[in-house]
């Protein structure tokens, strides 16, 4: 029985691999990306399929591969937009383009693409925001506090004190 929404119903087996193990791999890959990427779900079984599936090849090892696909958000994003764009026409018999044709439909139905693109941009904003807040610390808080004020040295030919001019920067 196949723990997941692949059945091995769905696939057609091949001369080195049965209907039972492209379901396992496709619920796996699924498993893999609805944990957030998690690393210790991404095992040798998985990197070793995945990384002859979509187009991919194999890295020095799933360090290196996790490490280019899975690292950050960006990197994820990449992976997910890789995975959908790639051409699944080949033979099921010979390959798992069958189960490329189905991941790609469930990435698609489980807005998986837009989901982290959100994720992203709320990444981004709060860092924004965290940067926006110290650099209002840092320059805006000087101009209302006397004590940061620049202090004008009379000028050489004894005349009055004038204060520097500067506009505001924000």
């Amino acid at each position: 029985m196949s723990k997941g929404p692949l059945s091995p119903s769905q696939f057609i087996p091949t001369k080195w691999s049965t209907a039972e193990e492209k379901a396992r791999f496709g619920n796996a890959l699924l498993h893999f990306v609805d944990s957030g990427f998690a690393w210790n779900l991404f095992t040798d079984r998985l990197y070793g399929r995945l990384s002859n599936c979509f187009g991919h090849i194999a890295h020095y090892n799933s360090t290196g591969f996790y490490e280019e696909w899975f690292l950050s958000l960006t990197a994820q994003i990449r992976f997910l937009e890789h995975t959908l764009r790639f051409p699944c026409y080949e033979d099921p018999e010979f390959t798992f383009s069958d189960v490329e044709s189905e991941i790609q439909r469930e990435v698609r139905n489980r807005n998986y693409l837009p989901r982290y693109r959100l994720l992203l941009a709320e990444e981004q904003r709060g860092a924004e925001l965290t940067l926006l807040e110290r650099l209002e610390g840092k320059y805006r808080g000087r101009r209302n506090d006397p004590e940061e004020r620049p202090v004008s040295a009379p000028p050489p030919d004894g005349g009055e004190a004038v204060e520097p001019v500067q506009g505001l920067l924000f």
